[in-house]
């Protein structure tokens, strides 16, 4: 009797042990996968190429997540197309939450410009890092003193010898906030001559030897020049003056309504799940609100604009409207 007692209840608790295995394996198969996110090397798609601020930052946000994250986070320069090949690649990435895409401008503009049919919705946003706005320049020993007498000296040529105005390719993003501009101050977009370039850099130095008259970029891309005396920047396209250059006035406090920035950002695939999404926004946001951060910003003259989840969604919302009028009127 005890031994028919014993094996039945060796029995029992045999079941118990198999019964005790298959829930563990079945909760291990329920468990979402990205508990133990990360744990390997996470990439960071920069559309454009070495060098340039869009690299730097994403460099400096790789190096800052690889510290917090404590994984090899490394950037990949995926260029062309405008900008539509890295948010292109991006954007169809598996959506593990090993690829990061740092967005920029231009994919408010590239689908109303038919280069690509990407826009904000093809992703999941993470979080907004900067946004320098555009800007008007001139050389400082320029007859044309504010933006006021530049508008008076551009409807008088208009019709006749147009001023030339650069900073960057036709359809970029310095082209397209001059294009706005020039719609809301009531001028017509080809009222003066854009004059394509591979960026500010060249413009700058078109606009130094008496090539064109005026640039429109931004003013960290033209700082060097301004510290110098060699040329003035007659406004901003930005909400509030900025604290890196606090004596240049706003378009808006001189009466018009127009901003344009270049802004930048990281972005996940649409269908990345809300936990990897939940992870990283913890430790962008515990990077964005270093020290490091700000001094980096302040070094390379970003002007810092953080967004995270819905309002940098509702901000990529905004810039996709705000940019289809300016494409149009450009014939871009």
């Amino acid at each position: 009797m005890n031994m028919r007692r014993k094996i039945i209840l060796f029995k029992s608790q045999f079941l118990l042990g198999l019964v005790s295995l298959f829930l563990a394996g079945c909760d291990g198969e329920r468990r979402p996968k990205t508990q133990s996110y990360p744990t390997k090397s996470i990439s960071i798609i920069c559309p454009w190429g070495e060098g340039g601020g869009t690299d730097r930052l994403s460099r400096f946000m790789a190096s800052q997540l690889e510290e917090d994250l404590g994984v090899p986070v490394v950037v990949k320069n995926k260029k062309g197309g405008r900008g539509a090949v890295g948010h292109s690649f991006g954007a169809n990435a598996a959506p593990d939450g090993y690829t990061i895409t740092m967005g920029t401008f231009e994919l408010s503009t590239m689908h109303w410009m038919k280069i690509s049919d990407l826009s904000y919705l093809n992703y999941k946003p993470l979080a907004q890092l900067n946004a320098d706005p555009a800007a008007i320049i001139v050389r400082s020993d320029s007859d044309i003193k504010s933006i006021k007498q530049l508008l008076e000296v551009i409807e008088t040529k208009k019709d006749q010898t147009k001023l030339k105005f650069s900073g960057t390719s036709t359809g970029g993003a310095w082209d397209l906030a001059r294009a706005g501009w020039l719609l809301s101050a009531g001028l017509p977009v080809d009222s003066v001559i854009w004059v394509p370039t591979d960026g500010s850099k060249e413009s700058i130095l078109k606009l130094l030897g008496g090539h064109i008259d005026v640039i429109c970029c931004s003013l960290p891309e033209a700082d060097a020049n301004l510290k110098s005396g060699d040329l003035v920047s007659l406004g901003v396209m930005s909400e509030n003056r900025l604290k890196a250059y606090p004596e240049v006035p706003t378009l808006k406090e001189m009466g018009y309504q127009w901003t344009a920035v270049g802004w930048r950002g990281l972005l996940m695939p649409v269908e990345t799940p809300q936990e990897i999404i939940d992870k990283l926004s913890e430790s962008v946001r515990n990077i964005t609100e270093s020290t490091e951060f700000s001094d980096y910003m302040e070094k390379n003259r970003f002007a810092p604009s953080i967004k995270f989840g819905a309002e940098f969604k509702n901000f990529l919302q905004t810039q996709d409207q705000l940019w289809k009028t300016p494409v149009e009127k450009a014939g871009l």
